[in-house]
């Protein structure tokens, strides 16, 4: 038996060394092909997209108070009264002093006439020389006055009256009615209760106008701001329901930044349908903004961008591109892909790019002989891809520059056979692939770690859209095992 068992181990032992050799000693992580999805984590605060705040505009003690949390009320319905005791007293005193003011208008007026034929007969006589000057003078200076009497009254007739309207008004303010359709949130007064609304409005109720459509305000980071656009979706949790999920749509991004502990956030609006009424103010929500998504490209783990070998001079010495031309080339048709080409764009573009491969493949040689030309010139570029995005920013510019003419110059005709809205979609992809970042990724090639640029794009933290001189299932490196 002790002969077997030690057998037994041996066997282990020596199958356990045989699997390490042939894993080789590098640790590797496959090229996939997927989808990536780029998303931003905020919180935020549910609220009603309009919220009235129901004030008083006059003082005085609140007589009745007829609608409660969460009722619904009606535009124009009374949900208040204060009590309109004395405004009826002062519209009483009101009209006691218009017939006053009255009463003293028509005496003014008897007065004026009276002045008016004591003038008129005077002006007479002083012509037959009966009377004297003097005498027409004081006649019409009392006539003058007897009008400015009647003027005077009729003014302070306009004037209480215009005073009994404001209390008309005041009167008719101690009856409160709801503005709008909605519902009650908050009710801030019990009967009996006196508002003053000497300087500041006092706030009664606070009604929701409208429940069934929602807002959410959330707080964005300074970092992820400049990645928000209007009609991203958006989905949401709120810990009141917590096996559900919701969605919004980003409304409004706002330029109003809040500076908290050194941290800088940007109120974003997004609007939610809440035609079932689930959702109700104040929750707190957890929300994730789409900001990209990438259907069916090539990813590779964030650990194989990260990896670099600890003796570059252990690689395998980076190898021309294959005359195929995999990595702009295939972008680029994926993009023609996108843009629901007809039968005679899809000829344009395969001519195109039929093209694009022959200058690849008649170059592929000077290319791996001396570093000759390639598609955009010596030097690499998109195509050859010999091309790393080092040095200056001059420098890159100006590399770039060079790329856009000449994917201009290969692509005109096909672009002009394009629709504004194609045209405008395959600028941009084109100005994307251009100023796209690049990275080292080192592929595994006959056991040894090769040293390749892929051009890098969204990631999702987990993985990293790539392109470049690589395809589905080729093994990149991701770190070195230790040796056994």
């Amino acid at each position: 038996m002790a002969v077997l068992a030690l057998v037994g181990v041996g066997l282990w032992y020596w199958q356990k060394h045989k699997a390490v050799a042939e894993e080789g000693a590098w640790r590797t992580t496959p090229v996939e092909r997927g989808d990536i999805r780029v998303a931003i984590s905020a919180t935020g605060t549910l609220s009603a997209i309009s919220t009235v705040t129901v004030g008083s505009q006059i003082s005085g003690q609140v007589t009745d108070v007829l609608v409660d949390y969460n009722d619904k009320v009606e535009k124009d319905q009374v949900i208040a009264r204060i009590d309109p005791s004395s405004y009826e007293a002062q519209i009483t005193q009101g009209a006691a002093q218009i017939a006053n003011a009255e009463a003293s208008l028509r005496q003014a007026q008897a007065t004026l006439r009276n002045a008016e034929l004591d003038f008129q007969r005077k002006s007479e006589l002083v012509q037959q020389q009966l009377v004297a000057k003097s005498d027409v003078d004081l006649a019409r200076a009392a006539r003058d006055q007897a009008q400015a009497q009647v003027n005077a009254a009729q003014a302070t007739i306009r004037s209480q009256t215009a005073s009994t309207q404001t209390t008309r008004i005041n009167l008719e303010r101690t009856v409160i009615r709801s503005p709008v359709n909605g519902v009650v949130l908050t009710r801030s007064i019990e009967p009996g209760q006196t508002v003053a609304a000497s300087l500041n409005t006092p706030e009664l109720f606070k009604i929701a106008e409208d429940l069934s459509k929602m807002q959410i305000e959330l707080a964005v980071d300074e970092s992820d701001i400049g990645q928000l656009k209007v009609g991203q979706a958006v989905s949401f949790t709120a810990d009141a329901f917590p096996d559900r999920q919701f969605k919004g749509t980003v409304e409004q991004v706002r330029l109003s930044a809040t500076t908290t502990n050194n941290v800088v956030t940007y109120p974003v609006i997004v609007t939610v349908n809440n035609s079932d009424g689930t959702l109700l103010p104040g929750l707190t929500v957890n929300a994730e903004i789409e900001v990209s998504k990438r259907s069916n490209v090539l990813k590779v783990s964030n650990a194989a961008l990260r990896y670099k070998p600890a003796e570059d001079d252990n690689a395998a010495p980076e190898a021309p591109r294959a005359a195929g031309g995999s990595g702009m080339v295939d972008d680029l048709s994926r993009t023609a892909a996108e843009l629901g080409l007809n039968a005679q764009q899809q000829a344009e573009f395969d001519k195109a790019i039929a093209a694009v491969r022959e200058r690849i493949a008649a170059r592929t040689a000077p290319q791996a002989g001396n570093g000759g030309s390639t598609l955009f010139g010596r030097g690499g570029g998109p195509g050859g891809m010999r091309i790393t995005m080092g040095g200056s920013g001059d420098a890159q510019g100006q590399m770039r520059q060079r790329m856009a003419e000449r994917m201009n110059q290969q692509f005109a005709a096909f672009r002009a056979t394009l629709n504004a809205d194609q045209q405008k979609k395959w600028d941009a992809q084109i100005s994307a692939l251009i100023g796209a970042k690049r990275a080292p990724l080192f592929k595994l090639v006959n056991g040894k770690p090769q040293r390749i640029m892929v051009r890098v794009g969204v990631s999702d933290g987990t993985s990293t859209e790539i392109s470049g001189d690589v395809r589905q299932g080729d093994q990149v490196v991701t770190g070195e095992r230790a040796a056994q």
